[in-house]
């Protein structure tokens, strides 16, 4: 089985965000990236799947400051094959545009599952995953939290609310939004990723041209304005039900 797993870095949230001078983005000059969590649970489920069966795992991600680690990562955790794909994605890119690039590239690989995050923090205009498939024709199965192969069809767990979950059975090829990888991310010593970095290459491939049409247009971005503090009601709950009537009389409401 030919696996494909698409990846990308995202802003760390932990990190203070600003706003670039043209009010439309953040300011990326000094921001960190990190893998976006749910692409890594898709990496986690492709070793998981080639661990079960015979399979070839190949690792994809725009070429983006720090991607090589992610990649080398990958591919201490078992991926076979790791490809950076070269292109203007340092001032930002929308999941149109990347989905488009990944469905020009895609066939020329020819895969039987196509794995992703489900979605990332920072996703405006959609998930990579639904326009991915959108574009390459294939079916899409989203917020899966276990894939496992039976009579060479792929049974995708999908995770609803309230707990329930379902499963799914879909030909290949099929694109499968992940959510959650049967186990944890593993854990990689980082001897183990210089022995990567050793032993391992990164292909490179030439990104088409950015096609953003679809996407969602940013024009204005600012940070929320420092509001009131709350008011705390305080006494017993008759006093607070009668303090409760009288602001929303006062607001109007009632």
């Amino acid at each position: 089985m030919n696996i494909v797993v698409l990846a990308k870095l995202v802003p760390d949230l932990v990190e203070e965000l600003e706003i670039n001078d043209s009010g439309t983005g953040l300011d990326m000059t000094w921001l960190r990236l990190i893998i976006n969590e749910l692409d890594d649970h898709a990496i986690e489920q492709a070793i998981l799947l080639k661990e079960k069966s015979p399979a070839h795992v190949t690792i994809m991600a725009p070429d983006i400051e720090g991607v090589d680690d992610i990649l080398f990562t990958a591919a201490a955790k078992g991926a076979d094959r790791m490809i950076k794909i070269l292109g203007d994605f340092e001032e930002g890119m929308t999941n149109h545009a990347l989905s488009r690039v990944y469905a020009n590239i895609l066939p020329d690989l020819n895969p039987d599952l196509i794995l992703t995050g489900v979605q990332a923090h920072e996703d405006l205009d959609g998930s990579v995953g639904p326009l991915l498939a959108a574009f390459l024709k294939m079916p899409y199965i989203g917020y899966v939290a276990g894939v496992s192969i039976e009579n060479g069809n792929i049974l995708a767990t999908k995770e609803y609310p309230g707990g329930l979950n379902a499963e799914m059975s879909a030909t290949l090829p099929v694109v499968l939004g992940i959510q959650a990888a049967e186990t944890p991310p593993r854990y990689v010593a980082v001897s183990k990723v210089r022995q990567a970095m050793k032993s391992s290459e990164i292909e490179e491939i030439e990104a088409s041209e950015l096609d953003a049409s679809g996407s969602t247009l940013v024009e204005r971005m600012y940070t929320p304005k420092v509001g009131e503090g709350a008011t705390i009601l305080e006494g017993d709950l008759e006093e607070v039900a009668d303090n409760l009537i009288e602001i929303f009389k006062e607001m109007g409401v009632l």
